[in-house]
């Protein structure tokens, strides 16, 4: 009896000893979904951004996404270009994401024909006055911040993880993001953002997606919705195309001027 005894505690203590802790299961989670999003080469698609104001009014934006994915000790690569309004034709925005420290980010202006550094102190600024910050389009590395499994949850009919992620760099707009990723697949359906003071800030719903290559999913509609300004924007994607043969050269500085 003493030895069943003795044995079932061993059983107990190395499981106990093995059992995943909330922030060990959030970090599992995250490296997953990166692993599955991993060795797409390149890519293209076209979109369309709607800008609603809080009495309901719209204005649109088409424009162009090229993106490259980094090597492994470094982040993607990504090439947005505004092909409309005419006002807008040409503005062109370079990304390059690090793992670990701050993104690098131009923008050219034609109507003043330069090239303007975006300040890591200003990446929590509307991008082009939509709902969406400049940290929010760049691609999102997980060493860029700490993860804490909160709970599962049902949404939209699918079982999800809810994770929990902070910042680590310290000029982020936000305390924390919380994630409801599917269980299956490993997509974001959706993001709460919170801000400096704590308080739900945006959120961001993506849905219809795609799978592509076998393998990658992609949604077709973003929608970042703001709880405190009763504004949106909309994010609508088509005609994604993969492993195109985009060159290095492309997502350069100079590039930025001759941007097609």
């Amino acid at each position: 009896m003493k030895k069943i005894i003795i044995g079932s505690l061993l059983v107990l203590m190395s499981l106990t000893s093995f059992a995943e802790t909330p922030e060990e299961k959030g970090l599992a989670i995250a490296v997953e979904g990166d692993k599955r999003g991993e060795g797409f080469g390149d890519s293209k698609v076209k979109l369309k951004m709607v800008l609603v104001d809080a009495k309901g009014r719209e204005t649109s934006r088409d424009m162009r996404v090229k993106s490259m994915e980094g090597k492994a000790d470094g982040g993607d690569k990504s090439l947005m270009i505004f092909d409309t309004p005419k006002d807008q034709k040409g503005v062109a925005m370079l990304t390059f994401t690090h793992k670990t420290k701050s993104d690098d980010q131009w923008l050219y202006l034609p109507a003043l024909k330069r090239v303007k550094k975006i300040s890591s102190r200003n990446k929590s600024g509307p991008f082009v006055g939509s709902e969406f910050a400049f940290e929010d389009i760049s691609s999102q590395e997980v060493e860029k911040y700490t993860y804490k499994y909160l709970r599962d949850e049902v949404v939209d009919g699918m079982d999800c993880f809810v994770v929990e992620s902070d910042p680590v760099d310290k000029y982020s707009g936000y305390t924390r993001r919380v994630a409801y990723i599917d269980k299956q697949e490993y997509r974001a359906l959706k993001i709460e953002f919170y801000d400096r003071k704590k308080s739900l800030l945006k959120t961001l719903s993506n849905s219809d997606y795609k799978q592509y290559l076998g393998k990658y999913w992609y949604p077709n509609l973003s929608v970042m919705t703001n709880h405190q300004t009763g504004k949106a924007t909309r994010l609508a994607y088509e005609n994604y195309e993969f492993r195109v043969g985009l060159k290095a050269k492309a997502f350069t500085k100079n590039s930025l001027k001759r941007a097609k």
